[in-house]
Parts: structure tokens; sequence; C-alpha cells
């Protein structure tokens, strides 16, 4: 059994301020109108394997995996939750652990959820010659022919010596300057480092054990101490938390003798960076790529993006202009980047932009801030059909609830009563609440926050169906 391992664990910094901490590039369509990053893997996933997935997560972005998984009609994956992030290596290893649970002899293929690949059908191949690989006992990597002397990615080394189409592998190389990277494109036997791999599970772990065994002897204890929390795999804070953090590059692959690598030509994209988005995209004849509503004039070899509102761009070359509800990035296309100086300052600073957009997900549905001055503050609430959120209450604020459309089952205090679309209702200060939509079609309110603290971390829940 072949068993997708798609890791969707990243923040995707360089793609801000699209890509951010609670809602990353990976839950974006940004290369495919109709999926995401995520789905996208999902569905190349089952062009090589009928198995369920295994989705190793960040907690924070549970609710976002399942929803997106079961758009994307794979609700039966396994879904693994990280307490925090530890690199490639131990991820791997809970994957393993947890796929020899389904098939002792099982293959994993670990996927990045945030690639792009153009033609599937040159990954399948290469996927199927990789399964060959690992039933030999082989750890397959895949190599991406080079298209340019591109320094902002890792490269392996093959060894001449070919047997099926694949290569032994001589050295994994850093990031190279300039000149290196033309010598390595010049020479031939160099690959980009993709970060898919291909290889049994056991193999996996006995190798591992092999070159970094206190790796997997945590990771073992952290999956034997995981819980089944809803459609969730909690993966056990404390022994995580002690796991060393490598990736499977550096903890095995950079050791073991029984590395392969298969070189693989099929449009493959890490969806990386601003510049590498204008690369994919579709052109103009001016070699510009829009995204929403632009209006471009004498502009030349650019990117310009807008989520929420026009965008004019003028007599420029060579930019980068992406625009959010709350943030508006400028950038020449070949200082993209350097977006992730930008979003260390916005941490050191404190500031919101950089963890989340003005539209929030939550497992319910959603909220949006749409004005917050002094003293109050003004949301729009979507809650889908047939959810609650908590019963809670609040130390500083009181709330006024409007509906707008849909139906809401409003707990306040010992009351509980439906209102419909018009109809309002005021929770005060102190009083214990909750909202729930038991309709058929989502439920959109506005609720107004008055009060002296309107931070969400000014909440109680007594209970949650969400286990937060």
């Amino acid at each position: 059994m072949l068993i997708p391992v798609l890791m969707s664990g990243g923040v995707g910094s360089r793609l801000w301020p699209v890509s951010r901490e609670l809602f990353p590039k990976q839950f974006f369509p940004l290369v495919e109108e109709n999926a995401t990053l995520l789905q996208a893997t999902c569905a190349r996933a089952r062009l090589v394997s009928d198995a369920d997935p295994i989705v190793v997560c960040n907690e924070a972005h549970r609710f976002l995996v399942a929803e997106q998984l079961r758009e994307a009609e794979a609700d039966k994956a396994t879904i693994m939750l990280e307490p925090m992030g530890r690199n490639t290596a131990p991820a791997t290893a809970l994957a393993a652990l947890c796929a020899i649970r389904r098939d002792p002899a099982a293959q994993i293929l670990v996927l990045p959820a945030d690639h792009a690949i153009a033609d599937t059908q040159a990954f399948a191949h290469a996927v199927e010659q990789g399964q060959r690989d690992a039933a030999q006992g082989k750890l397959v990597t895949f190599g991406i022919k080079p298209r340019a002397a591109e320094t902002g990615y890792g490269y392996i080394q093959a060894q001449d010596a070919s047997q099926n189409g694949s290569f032994a592998i001589q050295a994994f190389v850093e990031k190279p300057d300039r000149a290196t990277a033309q010598s390595y494109l010049d020479n031939g036997s160099y690959y980009w480092n993709s970060g898919m791999f291909l290889f049994g599970a056991q193999t996996w772990l006995d190798e591992l054990g092999r070159h970094a065994p206190e790796i997997l002897q945590q990771a073992r204890k952290a999956y034997a101490a995981s819980s089944t929390d809803l459609d969730f795999v909690r993966i056990d804070s404390d022994e995580f938390a002690a796991c060393p953090a490598d990736s499977i590059d550096y903890a095995v692959m950079e050791h073991t003798r029984d590395g392969v690598v298969i070189p693989l030509d099929c449009g493959w994209n890490d969806v990386g960076s601003w510049s590498s988005l204008w690369e994919m995209g579709a052109h103009d004849a001016a070699h510009n790529v829009t995204h929403g509503d632009v209006l471009l004039h004498d502009v030349k070899g650019s990117l310009v993006r807008a989520e929420s509102r026009l965008i004019a761009v003028l007599g420029v070359e060579d930019v980068v202009v992406i625009e959010t509800a709350d943030a508006v990035l400028v950038a020449g296309r070949q200082n993209v980047q350097n977006i992730k100086t930008i979003v260390a300052q916005l941490k050191r600073n404190k500031r919101d932009e950089v963890v989340s957009h003005k539209k929030v997900y939550r497992p319910w549905g959603s909220y949006e801030s749409l004005v917050s001055a002094g003293r109050f503050q003004v949301k729009r609430i979507i809650v889908d059909p047939k959810h609650t959120l908590s019963l809670q209450m609040h130390h500083h604020r009181a709330e006024h609830w409007i509906v707008v459309s849909g139906t809401a089952t409003v707990t306040c205090g010992e009351e509980e009563f439906l209102l419909g679309e018009d109809q309002s209702t005021y929770i005060p200060l102190g009083n214990k609440h909750r909202l729930a939509n038991s309709g058929v079609i989502p439920l959109e309110i506005i609720e107004v926050q008055t009060g002296s603290y309107l931070g969400e971390d000014d909440i109680v829940r007594f209970q949650d169906i969400y286990g937060r």
C-alpha cells in the first residue's frame, strides 16, 4: 500500500500579506482557480494511490485542513496535529508510525502541501519508479531538472551511474550563489531539491533509528501517548517538545547509503515567493500577471493582485503589488525574497497583520472586523448551517446582535430563543451566551461590541463542541 503523507505545517511568510500564520498559503487557491494548494496536492496524491492520506498539520490549522479535505472529498484522511513545529524528520516519523498501523508493509509518499506541479502524468510516472526502488529498500527523493541557475533552492548532486532511471546520491548542496548555481546548471548532474520523498515506512524508521535515534525515540513516545479528538490525532505535547528538530535531508538522507534521486521534469514550483507566482501565471503582452480588480497603464513585467478593491498601477516595471483588506505590499520583483524582513519587523511590533486577516476563520464559520475605534467594534459573523459557537461570557464588553439573513438560536443567561431576519438582541456584559445556526442556510449577523476592552482573549468558555 502506498500512503500519501501531506505536510501542511508551513507558514509561507514570503507570500505575505496573503499568507499569514493563521491562514497560510496552502489554504489559498494561488495557482488553480477552484482548488487550494492543499486540495491540489490531495488530488495529485489520488492519481497515484487509492489510500486515504495522512495529513500532518499545525494544531491551529486543524479545522481549516478538515474543511478543505471535506471539500476535496478526502474527509477520511488521518489528520495528525503537531503541537509545535519540529521540522520534517519528526513529522515523517509520526506519519510512518501511523502508516504501519494500517499496513506493516506500507510505503509512504511525502509531499509538501504547498507546491504546484503542472505535468501530473510525469509526476505519476516518477512515483511509479519510486515505488519499485522503495520495494528494494531504497529511500527515494525526487530531483527537479533545473530550468535556470536558481539561488533559492537547495540542490542534489547525482552520481553518473543510473539504474532504471534512478541515480545514487552524491551529495546534498545548500542554496548556492549565482555563479555556483550556473556551474550546477552547466554540469548537468545537479537537480533542485523538491522536498518530496518515497520510502517504505519501516525502512524510514530503521534508517532514522540508525542515524538520528533520539528523534525516533521521542517520536515513538509522542505517538504512543497521542489521543483522538473529534476527527484528529493529537500528538502528545510534552513528549514531542523533547524531540530534536531536523529535516529529512539532514537527519537521514545525507548519511544513508540507500538514498537515490529520480530526475523529474514536471513543471514543479514550490510557490515560495511572489516572483515564482509571476513565473507561473498567465502573462499578458507586456509580461504582466494580474488577479482581481486591476487596472494597468504602461506597466511591464509585473505581478498585481487585488483581493478586496480596485488597484490601479501606472508607469512601472518589474514590481509586485499585493493588496488585501488590511495591508498592501509594494516591492521590486527581484527583491521579494526579502519579504521575511518585513514579516520579522511586524512580529517585533506585535502587529496583528502578520498573524491573521481581517476575515478570521473558525470551525463554526468566520468573522470579519468592519470597524474598530475606541470603545466599540463592529463585526460581520457567518455561522455555517448546523454549527454553534461556544457557551461563553466576557468580562469587559457587551454585544448587540442583528440578524441579516438566516435564523439564529440565541442563548442568553437562562433564556433560549429564535431571531429571524431584521431582528436583534442585546447580550449584557458578564452574561453567559451562545449563538447557533440550526438551519440549512448560513446565518449572517452584525455584531456591535461596546466596552473597555475588545480583544479576542476576553472570553471565558463553559462549553465548546470543538474542544478549544
